[in-house]
């Protein structure tokens, strides 16, 4: 602590004879110079000023760097500001133009032709990448074996080629999800940079359906928005997932696709199948819009496990959307009981009861379209081949539907349940269906076109043959034949 001067200690003191100061009075002349005494030692850090505007990219396409600096206030014997008075942050521009120079390339350009280091030689210099400092200008010279050093490389260069870090002062710092370099702040799974993974949820989950029949099966909708998705099993069956507009993106219409990374909904989804028969499905996202995630049946569902994470205000959306996933994606189809036909439900029947009398069907015979060709025809051109029982059959004016138990899917271009109605044109349809028989039908997709009805057609001399196993093995041998 510094001393008082003779004076004003005489001052202060309780004996001194002048006339007396009041007590605050007294403190504040005190602590006055008390602090005039301090001035000549460290009194902590200086302020900064304001930062200033950010300056153009360092770049002129590609990736470069913007900074903004600040200049330190401080009184004499004051200690220098605390941080930086330097900010960098990340710039991207458009793609560099095919067959232009990259940055470190045209740094070490610059020093061709100049007699380096010996006066009397000159080199042409290309990048060394193989140096101790990445963020050194380190240059090979062009035909012979030595690289020399040129100082530190202008900031913004790539730190090493195909990296994500950018020289910045010597050091190689990657950017954070705030832009600014060096920075440690990263994305939340919710995708908020700096976030607590609050304002969003984690679905988890286990798909145990052992499914009645080998096919598609939905497993789970993954809505618009869905981040962090991975889904796995392990067993002979194959995971399907299918785009918004109906087309799949992997595995679909009974085709395996090769392990690799696949466009879907605005993310790369990365397909793996490794020995063991483990098979997985990672996505980062968030998708542009919904995935359906199906499972490829071929023997029992062992458990297949998914998860993603969906921003909080989409996941009541998604809870009503999946429940509807029990049933077809086609326009649901009430399922009421089977009314009888209108010409024997007039009255009830008398009693004791009686054996009804077979009336004549006054349907016409159908063509004969049996063959090879015809079902090579059918097989490749519809959206749908299946094995199923007929349960029930309404005639209408001026079409039939029947209600199928499907049992077995070759083919189909969107999910089949396992109770479908099927329809086909007129009262009388050909070829005709009989209740509570097995067949192997061929049908196609029909949309209206406002989209309130989706429904599944068996057109006018299609395929719908009796089930047997030696039907089983044409259809599957059709299945070959088709054009790619």
């Amino acid at each position: 602590m510094g001393k008082l001067s003779r004076g004003a200690a005489e001052w202060l003191a309780p004996g001194h004879t002048g006339r007396p100061r009041p007590l605050w009075d007294r403190l504040l002349l005190l602590w006055t110079l008390l602090n005039c005494g301090l001035r000549g030692t460290a009194q902590g850090p200086g302020e900064w000023t304001p930062w200033g505007s950010w300056s153009h990219c360092s770049s002129s396409c590609g990736r470069g760097l913007s900074v903004r600096s600040r200049r330190c206030i401080r009184f004499p014997g004051e200690e220098l500001c605390w941080g930086d008075p330097h900010e960098y942050r990340l710039c991207q521009l458009p793609d560099c133009p095919p067959g232009a120079m990259p940055f470190r390339d045209l740094q070490c350009a610059l020093y061709n032709g100049h007699p380096v280091p010996s006066p009397q030689k000159t080199y042409q210099w290309v990048p060394f990448y193989g140096a101790p400092n990445q963020c050194d200008l380190n240059c090979l010279a062009v035909g012979h074996a030595f690289y020399h050093s040129f100082g530190r490389v202008l900031d913004g260069t790539p730190c090493s080629q195909g990296g994500q870090g950018l020289c910045v002062a010597g050091r190689c710092l990657n950017a954070g999800c705030d832009g600014l370099m060096g920075s440690d702040a990263r994305e939340d799974h919710c995708g908020r940079c700096g976030g607590a993974n609050d304002s969003c949820l984690l679905v988890q989950r286990v798909f145990r359906d052992a499914g009645t029949f080998a096919g598609y099966w939905n497993v789970t909708l993954i809505p618009k928005g869905a981040r962090h998705i991975r889904a796995a099993h392990r067993s002979r069956n194959h995971l399907a997932l299918m785009a918004g507009d109906g087309h799949y993106v992997l595995n679909g219409n009974w085709a395996v696709s090769p392990p690799g990374t696949y466009e879907a909904a605005g993310t790369h989804v990365v397909y793996t199948r490794a020995a063991g028969a483990e098979e997985t499905l990672r996505a980062a996202g968030p998708t542009s819009q919904d995935l359906l995630l199906q499972v490829l049946l071929q023997e029992p569902n062992p458990g297949i496990e998914f998860e993603f994470w969906l921003p909080r205000e989409r996941y009541g959306p998604f809870q009503e959307q999946t429940q509807a996933l029990a049933w077809s994606l086609r326009q649901p189809q009430p399922r009421e009981v089977e009314p009888q036909p209108p010409e024997t439900a007039a009255a009830p029947a008398p009693d004791p009861p009686r054996t009804p009398t077979p009336t004549p069907d006054p349907c016409p015979p159908c063509l004969d379209t049996r063959g090879r060709a015809h079902r090579l025809l059918h097989y490749c051109g519809s959206d749908f081949v299946f094995r199923a029982r007929v349960l029930g059959r309404l005639r209408q004016a001026q079409e039939t539907r029947y209600e199928v138990r499907v049992q077995l899917v070759y083919k189909n271009r969107s999910p089949l349940q396992a109770l479908e109605y099927m329809w086909a044109p007129g009262r009388c349809p050909c070829p005709p269906l009989a209740l509570h028989r097995e067949y192997l039908l061929a049908a196609q997709r029909i949309v209206s076109p406002d989209g309130t009805q989706d429904r599944l057609l068996l057109p006018h001399a299609g395929y719908a043959r009796p089930w047997s196993p030696a039907e089983d093995s044409r259809v599957r041998l059709a299945a070959r034949r088709c054009p790619a």
